[in-house]
């Protein structure tokens, strides 16, 4: 095994970034071994990631009973669950934001995805985290849904740091720079340092390929079968130039003047769904400078074992990556329509998650508390 690779990556201006986190996790001290031995200065979550963490340990259970004790609703619960894993993984990524001034050793929480239609109540909860966990390398997770982007620019003009997740579209992708801007803008007019405001934009990879995939094999042509798990890269690489483009502008020129830094594409959905593609392939397709790559730790250790560094894979390969969206189109695969049911279907996982999350956390606290109940108030301290 070679940490080779990871470092080649680091060096080459892109940020490794874990895409998971549990109690246990930091209970075993695993997030900052892997800080310290695989180039980690950054982590994700989403509303799956915590309901599987919740729900398979057993780290969770003196929290819960204690909570169940006080008798708190299930959706105070679940913000003081979440937010006690976050606020202790920023606790442990503090190195890394200080040693990056504040690029990187971030940790990501989600907005209840839910409400991701309403602009006011996303703005509210934002506050409400960032309030909760209370630590400089927080990012609040707000979905790129059209309703949300004003909620994005609000929240970055009161100096909340924001991960702008579930973005799919290069169309949508622009709207997400722009209201980056714009909440700078307004940000600097308010007095507030731009050099401590943060933003990622998460750009979706795997599920590009999966959607596409499928579209391609109905179609089932020769034409058809060589596009295969290439509209993905393809995608990013375009969103790549738009980044470029947009971050030359003189808009942007003046807030970097200011102190501000630039909102850098994350790639995310990382993991390759399709076994038959090589398991580092949105990692070592998408290497760019000033890019952040989440993923989770099988992908991170696939690197390591046989990941060989292939040097910029992005910025040399625009043409190509037009072409793979023109033939896509010439082969009757709309775009739009893939996108679009992309965001449609991430939105809904995400609330299903949320849904058992909370099952998961109300079914837990119930029966803890009926454990309180039947056995004593210090039975559970005993055991």
């Amino acid at each position: 095994m070679s940490l080779e690779t990871l470092k080649q990556l680091a060096d080459a201006g892109v940020a490794i970034w874990l895409d998971d986190l549990s109690r246990e996790r930091l209970v075993k001290g695993d997030l900052a071994e892997l800080i310290r031995d695989r180039h980690v200065v950054g982590v994700t979550t989403n509303p799956t990631i915590f309901q599987k963490a919740v729900s398979g340990s057993e780290s969770y259970d003196e929290q819960v009973r204690d909570l169940a004790r006080r008798g708190v609703d299930v959706g105070e619960a679940l913000r003081a669950i979440t937010t006690y894993d976050v606020r202790w993984g920023c606790d442990v990524l503090r190195p890394a934001y200080d040693a990056s001034d504040g690029v990187d050793g971030r940790v990501s929480i989600e907005v209840d995805p839910r409400i991701s239609g309403e602009t006011e109540r996303t703005v509210a909860e934002a506050r409400a985290l960032w309030w909760l966990v209370d630590r400089p390398n927080l990012f609040i997770k707000i979905p790129a849904t059209v309703p949300s982007l004003p909620a994005i620019s609000q929240c970055l003009a009161e100096g909340i740091s924001i991960n702008v997740t579930l973005i799919f579209s290069l169309e949508r992708y622009a709207a997400v720079i722009d209201a980056f801007f714009d909440g700078l803008e307004r940000a600097r007019h308010a007095g507030h340092d731009l050099s401590r405001i943060g933003s990622v934009a998460s750009f979706f990879i795997s599920r590009v390929d999966s959607e596409v995939d499928k579209r391609l094999d109905k179609i089932g042509s020769k034409e058809a079968k060589e596009l295969r798990g290439k509209a993905a890269i393809a995608n990013a690489r375009l969103a790549y130039q738009l980044y470029e483009e947009k971050f030359a502008s003189d808009r942007w020129q003046a807030l970097a003047q200011a102190g501000a830094k630039p909102q850098r594409p994350l790639w995310a959905s990382t993991s390759t769904k399709d076994p038959s593609y090589d398991d580092t392939m949105y990692v070592l397709e998408l290497v760019a400078p000033g890019t952040v790559n989440t993923m989770p730790e099988p992908t991170l250790h696939a690197l390591v074992d046989h990941g060989e560094f292939p040097g910029e894979t992005v910025r040399p390969m625009y043409s190509d990556a037009r072409k793979v969206l023109d033939q896509l189109d010439e082969l009757g695969i709309s775009y739009d329509d893939v996108v679009r049911v992309l965001e449609v279907e991430a939105i809904e996982k995400f609330e299903t998650s949320w849904n058992e999350l909370i099952d998961s956390v109300q079914e837990e606290m119930t029966k803890l508390a009926n454990e309180v109940s039947t056995a004593g108030p210090d039975a559970a301290d005993k055991k």
